[in-house]
This record gives structure tokens, C-alpha cells and sequence, in this order.
């Protein structure tokens, strides 16, 4: 009986500590701010469906104007089309791009 006292008594004592109630880990603080709440979740819309009898919208933006040296192509293009010499085209380009 007294065997079994002593290893009880021994037990009790090389037990480890009672559990705390909240853990910290080794080499951080007791002081760390909480962290930030979640982001709301993303809202799901449904899409929007086109009605049958709703006229149509259209959102034509204009075409842009083509460049100088696209105007100055074409123009060559044209009067080399036309038969014009080489100077006849340089002034034909000049005038014709210029417009």
C-alpha cells in the first residue's frame, strides 16, 4: 500500500502543469492587435436579359480618322492608279492629303 502511495505521489508530481485557458506560442506577444474583420462577400447579380419587344440602343462610335501617312498612301495609291508619273504623283499626294 505504501508502494503504491509513493507512485502515486510520484505521478502527481512529474504530471505537467494544468492547461491554461488560452495557449501563446513561443516568441510572440500577449499584445497583438486582433485581426481585421472579413470582407463582405462578393455580391452575385443576375444578368440582365434582354426583352423581345425592347427597341434596339445602338453604341456606334464613329470610325477614327486615318493618319497623314495613311492619307498620303492612299492618295499615291490612287494616282499611281490613275497613271501618273512619279512628279505628277507627289503633287497629286500633297494636294489630295491635304483636303
Amino acid at each position: 500500500m505504501r508502494i503504491l502511495i509513493v507512485i502515486c505521489l510520484a505521478c502527481a508530481l512529474l504530471a505537467p502543469g494544468t492547461a491554461s485557458a488560452q495557449f501563446i506560442p513561443p516568441g510572440s506577444s500577449q499584445l497583438n492587435p486582433p485581426l481585421p474583420p472579413l470582407p463582405p462577400p462578393p455580391r452575385i447579380e443576375a444578368p440582365v436579359i434582354p426583352q423581345m419587344d425592347a427597341p434596339i440602343t445602338q453604341n456606334y462610335a464613329p470610325a477614327p480618322q486615318p493618319s497623314f501617312s495613311d492619307r498620303i498612301t492612299t492618295c499615291l495609291d490612287e494616282a499611281a492608279a490613275n497613271g501618273l508619273g512619279p512628279s505628277a504623283r507627289a503633287a497629286y499626294s500633297r494636294a489630295c492629303a491635304n483636303q
